[in-house]
């Protein structure tokens, strides 16, 4: 039932509780059992909200970082991470694999501003040993959600 549960809180976190045992074909007071016991075991983490900010009079530029680094021994990777998700600018922060060794999702108000934090902050850590910029141009899906103006449709909404 977790399971079931996560699908539909990642899909609408707003979900009615009374809705969603309905769905599950439970009651309200063990779906809210449930999901107590996942935020106190930290699978769920947070109910964040997705902002398409290109709809809003906010400016926000968001820029994917490619970091390279040299692990020291016996400390890999995570006092590194530590210290690059401690940053308030940092968005998301992955291990990877493949060319480089960290993805770093950051966002500032200007370019300059988010440069600046790369070559003042990012780039004079330690362990790193070199960065790639991407500034996004233009989102057009995020965590699921598909940002771009769809024609108006004909057709009748069907809701649960």
């Amino acid at each position: 039932m977790q399971t079931e549960i996560l699908n539909m809180l990642e899909k609408n976190s707003k979900i009615d509780l009374a809705d969603l045992a309905l769905l599950l074909g439970t009651d309200q007071a063990t779906i809210v059992e449930e999901i107590e016991k996942m935020e106190q075991a930290g699978v769920i983490c947070g109910y964040p909200t997705l902002i398409n900010w290109d709809k809003t009079d906010t400016e926000k530029v968001t820029a994917l970082i490619e970091v390279r680094v040299v692990p020291k021994r016996g400390k890999g990777f995570e006092r590194l991470a530590e210290r690059i998700a401690n940053f308030p600018e940092v968005k998301s922060l992955y291990l990877m694999s493949g060319a480089y060794d960290f993805s770093v999702m950051l966002e500032g108000k200007t370019l300059k501003e988010v440069a600046m934090f790369v070559s003042t902050k990012l780039s004079t850590l330690e362990d790193v040993s070199g960065t790639a910029t991407h500034f996004v141009l233009k989102k057009y899906k995020d965590h699921g959600t598909i940002f771009m103006d769809r024609p108006a449709s004909n057709r009748m909404k069907v809701t649960l």
